[in-house]
């Protein structure tokens, strides 16, 4: 009878402990998922996005094979563009550009420096998955990156810089409306690049170069180009998160509105182009270097005194985002040929998703409400666009984008 007792007690103990390392193993599976799933996720993650990016990228350079024209109306405009003194000074930024080239380590100036004639100017991009060149603000210390906005607040007015920070910001913003995905969103994956040699006769430029935020800056002397110009967002509005109340663009929107809105019905029926706006609708984003655009929309010479100053003034908007000096001497450009303007719409009037664009010989505007991306998920109109996620790009047409006309001509006056 004892002898079976404890070969009952003992199958019993055996039976107990099986159960309890059974449960003890399945804790500790469940433990080390909890740990490292995210790790897990993360680093698959990590692995579609650098497909993603080299795919994205490998695509889009070989546009660059098609040498630079520029954006044109079919005929390109020749003469527009001419070497001459603007009397305002460069100085600011060409200082700015050597404290930050000093700032750099060896390494890192080595790899975001190139020549000034470079194709790195072309290769930008509004996408996230762009694979860029340059040092990043992410690779950069406290007192580089000061160094690196320093040169941004130089080339670019108040108004300019801070919608460029609140864009990076927004992108932060993104991130967390995408269970904080920072490994592909996120404040400080952003580039800088510097062609050429920062000089007070020679050209040279910078360009800064990210999502949703390109700033292509070209000097020669005392005149300056900042073209393309990126600016977008997707959210606008922050409306929780690090930087909740962070807002972009929305002047650009409401003055855009206001401007078809000064027109009556005949003018109307001549600027919009289509009611119908149901898809992306910008022409001259990212490798579209050599876009044919014909002039669209109504002409300012249709326009009566008090329209053509507010669609100068709509203008004036976008081209502060420069320093006053080279801003002044834009609106200049820009008035010169305000009877080759014409304004262009698509959407309803009444609708709150437009698209809408300025075009001269001189310059290029669009704006425009897109189809959600990044926010997809959240979208209840997934394949519409929205006022969410919006795109802005400036453009200088017949071949000015980048100084590429200043610089030819520099090159023809002073041969390298």
């Amino acid at each position: 009878m004892c002898s079976r007792l404890v070969t009952t007690a003992s199958s019993w103990l055996r039976f107990v402990n099986a159960r309890v390392l059974l449960i003890a193993a399945l804790v500790a599976a469940f433990a080390t998922a909890v740990v490292f799933k995210p790790e897990m996720v993360s680093a698959q993650r990590g692995s579609e996005l650098e497909q993603m990016r080299q795919a994205f990228s490998a695509k889009n350079n070989a546009t660059l094979a098609d040498p630079y024209r520029g954006i044109t109306s079919g005929t390109p405009e020749h003469d527009l563009f001419p070497i001459r003194a603007t009397g305002v000074s460069t100085e600011p930024v060409r200082l700015a550009a050597q404290a930050f080239l000093a700032a750099l380590t060896p390494e890192q100036r080595a790899r975001t420096t190139y020549p000034v004639d470079d194709l790195e100017w072309r290769k930008w991009a509004n996408q996230d998955i762009y694979i860029r060149q340059g040092v990043s603000f992410l690779d950069m210390t406290e007192a580089q990156r000061e160094k690196a906005f320093d040169l941004i607040r130089a080339g670019l007015s108040a108004k300019g810089f801070t919608q460029t920070r609140d864009i990076m910001r927004l992108n932060y913003t993104l991130g967390e409306l995408n269970d904080n995905n920072f490994d592909r969103y996120g404040e400080w994956r952003y580039y800088l690049t510097v062609m050429g040699e920062p000089s007070a006769t020679e050209p040279w430029g910078w360009q800064f170069d990210g999502h949703h935020a390109v700033v292509n800056y070209f000097v020669l002397r005392d005149q300056v180009v900042m073209t393309p110009l990126f600016a977008g967002s997707e959210p606008v509005i922050a409306r929780s998160g690090k930087y909740a109340g962070t807002v972009v663009l929305q002047d650009e929107q409401t003055r855009g509105l206001a401007m078809l809105n000064a027109l009556d019905a005949a003018q109307r029926k001549q600027a919009i182009l289509s009611f119908s706006k149901t898809g992306n609708n910008n022409i001259g984003e990212a490798f579209k270097d050599n876009q044919v655009l014909d002039y669209a929309g109504i002409p300012a010479t249709a326009l009566t005194g008090a329209q053509r100053e507010q669609l100068v003034d709509l203008v004036g908007l976008y081209v502060s985002n420069m320093k006053e000096g080279p801003a002044r001497v834009r609106m200049e450009e820009v008035r010169r040929h305000l009877d080759r303007t014409y304004f262009a719409w698509i959407g309803s009037p009444e609708s709150k998703v437009f698209y809408y664009r300025i075009h001269s010989p001189v310059i290029l505007i669009e704006f425009d409400h897109q189809v959600p991306v990044g926010l997809r998920h959240l979208s209840e109109t997934p394949n519409l666009p929205n006022p969410e996620h919006v795109h802005v790009v400036i453009r200088t047409p017949n071949g000015n984008d980048y100084g590429k006309d200043l610089l030819r001509q520099h090159y023809a006056q002073h041969p390298h």
